[in-house]
């Protein structure tokens, strides 16, 4: 049972530490485009892991890797300072698309591996190698991991990526009322976990996207 476990945490490891690093990395460079050092000067826009691991969001990545759930977890937020943007509203709102789109490219590259790994010049080589089969399968839950990464960070629950999207389109005192239910959003997100409806919201979008894809490359 233990070395099952392991094995799951290894697989997943790789793509899930990509996934929300560079979601990261993506937030504070494209506020640091829009005029916002904040990241920078925090040492933030780097891809050393440690700059960016969450230890409770670390946790529960073990954990979810473990039970064989919907595999979650979250790195530390990158500080950014709107007041800085050249444009504020626009600005955020591209800093918070950052994130998701780049989850989304994440899925694409890992499919796009997949189908490049598992071509016939490959074949012989993991057929001669198969305990390094392990490498594939990672490659194929790179491409749910980052989607659920992205389709989570884009529903429109405050203060999630697509809050913050979202709010860039709405009437100024619509948008004050909006983003009023960040101080009530992590409570929101947690009664749609317990009440399996984040599951049913989210399921439907990450295996659909992730099939198609995964389809298409074959």
């Amino acid at each position: 049972m233990l070395e099952f476990d392991v094995h799951r945490i290894l697989i997943c490891l790789v793509p899930a530490m990509a996934g929300i690093i560079l979601h990261e990395v993506a937030h504070g460079y494209v506020a640091y485009l829009n005029g916002d050092p904040t990241a920078k000067m925090a040492g933030r826009l780097t891809l050393n892991p440690i700059s960016h691991i969450d230890p409770m969001g670390l946790l529960v990545f073990v954990l979810t890797s473990i039970s064989g759930a919907f595999v979650f977890c979250w790195a530390k937020p990158v500080p950014v300072q709107p007041i800085y943007f050249r444009r504020p509203s626009y600005g955020l709102m591209w800093t918070a698309l950052a994130g998701p789109m780049t989850n989304f490219f994440l899925a694409i590259f890992f499919a796009f591996l997949l189908w490049v790994l598992t071509r016939g010049f490959f074949l012989p080589f993991w057929q001669a190698h198969e305990q390094l089969i392990p490498i594939l399968q990672s490659c194929q839950v790179g491409v749910y991991i980052n989607l659920g990464l992205a389709w989570l960070n884009l529903l429109p629950i405050p203060p999630l990526d697509g809050s913050k999207v979202l709010n860039y389109f709405l009437p100024p005192h619509i948008s004050r009322q909006y983003l009023a239910l960040e101080r009530w959003g992590m409570l929101i997100l947690l009664v749609l976990l317990m009440t399996h409806l984040l599951s049913k919201i989210l399921t439907p979008l990450v295996i659909g996207c992730g099939d198609i894809l995964l389809g298409f490359l074959k």
